[in-house]
């Protein structure tokens, strides 16, 4: 019976040094596969933001009406509306700020464009505009954009 004893051993130092390492490398492991789906969800939040700037902006246009929005009959009319900043709470505390960069592009109105002639003169009408808005922002180094793309009557 001690002989049986004797025999037994417990965990020795290299294989508790061994484990810990496996364990470490398993952590550092589940550490980035949380990482890379941290940036994929700040990658959506930022494309979502700039959803909502470019719908803000093409729903200003609508309600400033037609007459006020610039075009040129035969060209592409393009301008740059200030800045719009979007921040939201962080899961771990803090909120995050992008700062999203809109630019409209007016397509030419020939197309949109109806003649009224009568006796006396002869009156050309743009009944719609086609009215692209390109919403710029960065992320991590690079530049993302979308562009939202509406016809205002």
């Amino acid at each position: 019976m001690a002989k049986l004893l004797k025999n037994k051993k417990g965990f020795g130092i290299v294989e508790i040094l061994v484990s810990a390492a496996v364990l470490g490398f398993m952590y550092m492991a589940l550490l980035n596969l949380q990482g890379g789906n941290h940036d994929a969800l700040l990658r959506i939040r930022g494309r979502d933001g700039a959803i909502q700037v470019a719908q803000q902006v093409l729903d200003s246009l609508k309600s400033v009406g037609i007459a006020s929005i610039p075009s040129k009959q035969n060209a592409d009319t393009t301008f740059n509306v200030d800045p719009i900043d979007r921040s939201w709470d962080r899961g771990l505390g803090g909120t995050s700020t992008v700062t999203y960069s809109p630019e409209v592009t007016v397509s030419a109105t020939a197309e949109y464009t109806t003649e009224t002639k009568s006796q006396f003169e002869t009156i050309q009408y743009v009944y719609a505009k086609q009215v692209k808005v390109k919403v710029s922002w960065n992320f991590k180094g690079t530049t993302q954009s979308i562009e939202v793309s509406s016809v205002i009557r």
